[in-house]
């Protein structure tokens, strides 16, 4: 090769430390910005996919702009980037899914939310004619008497199963 087609090739070759775009000091970008550039995305990423995965390489990232800010090169800062994401994706990733999954399976919510809660009978209770609602929150439930016994209406009932949307009662007073 000539010495013309090195000179014009250098610029794709030589790693330069602050910038990407060799031609222009108006165009140039620190790797510190690409290093960020990558975590936020990584982040929306996160928030579009909620599987805590994206996350860690998003912490990754922002070590090795941190790293690139103190002057790293660019081996260093990709070391960084990895060993920093896999140490968060091997022990910081399990523990904050067991954590969201441990909540989450604590927390009751629509029709099971009612078990356990007390109710004000609307419509007498009676096994035998297969009549019987209660009041909840406001929301009028078919209810059967977990007893089998006959419950009148005005009465005040704990909710202490769900088949379907039929509640079985049991009675207070």
């Amino acid at each position: 090769m000539d010495k013309e087609k090195v000179a014009m090739l250098q610029p794709f070759f030589v790693c330069r430390k602050s910038s990407i775009f060799a031609e222009s000091k108006h165009n140039t970008m620190e790797m510190y910005q690409l290093w960020l550039i990558a975590a936020i995305v990584l982040v929306i990423v996160e928030i579009c996919t909620a599987g805590f995965g994206s996350i860690c390489f998003a912490i990754g990232a922002g070590l090795a702009a941190l790293g690139a800010g103190l002057g790293l090169n660019a081996t260093w800062q990709i070391v960084v980037f990895a060993v920093v994401s896999m140490l968060t994706f091997i022990f910081l990733r399990p523990v904050v899914i067991r954590f969201l999954e441990k909540k989450s399976k604590d927390v009751k919510t629509n029709a099971d939310a009612l078990i356990g809660r007390k109710a004000v009978v609307s419509e007498r209770i009676d096994g035998s004619q297969h009549t019987g609602r209660v009041a909840v929150d406001g929301d009028d439930w078919k209810a059967v008497s977990a007893d089998g016994s006959v419950i009148e209406k005005g009465a005040e009932v704990e909710i202490i199963n769900r088949d379907s949307i039929i509640l079985s009662v049991k009675s207070l007073n």
